[in-house]
């Protein structure tokens, strides 16, 4: 909302300068050229508090806007991690061996492990 007070306020003065140089008989094109720069110079100097208020508005969403950028990359990097390890430890528990894999002790079939 401030962004949009200190635009409506830089128009309404450019408007305001422009129909004052209209009303002095300055009626060529020069006349919004001229209460361009004019309008820019007054802004810098009458308008320093919503410009400064819109600027803080602008500064905390992109503040905002980084550190939710930031959450979901830490969110996209965890779920990552974890998908890793997730096959990582698919692979493992793949070549473990398991109960039924292994001979019983007992029988006589042994095979010679030369």
């Amino acid at each position: 909302m401030p962004v949009l007070v200190y635009s409506l306020l830089r128009i309404a003065l450019f408007g305001a300068v422009t129909a004052l140089l209209w009303w002095a008989g300055m009626r060529s094109w020069l006349a919004p050229l001229l209460a361009a720069f004019l309008a820019w110079g007054l802004s810098y100097v009458l308008l320093a508090r919503p410009r400064d208020a819109a600027a803080l508005h602008l500064a905390r969403r992109a503040e905002e806007r980084r550190a939710g950028r930031a959450q979901g990359r830490a969110g996209d990097d965890a779920a990552a991690e974890d998908a890793a390890d997730d096959a990582l430890r698919g692979a493992q528990d793949a070549a473990a061996p398991r109960a039924t894999d292994v001979e019983d002790p007992g029988t006589t079939t042994r095979r010679d492990p030369a």
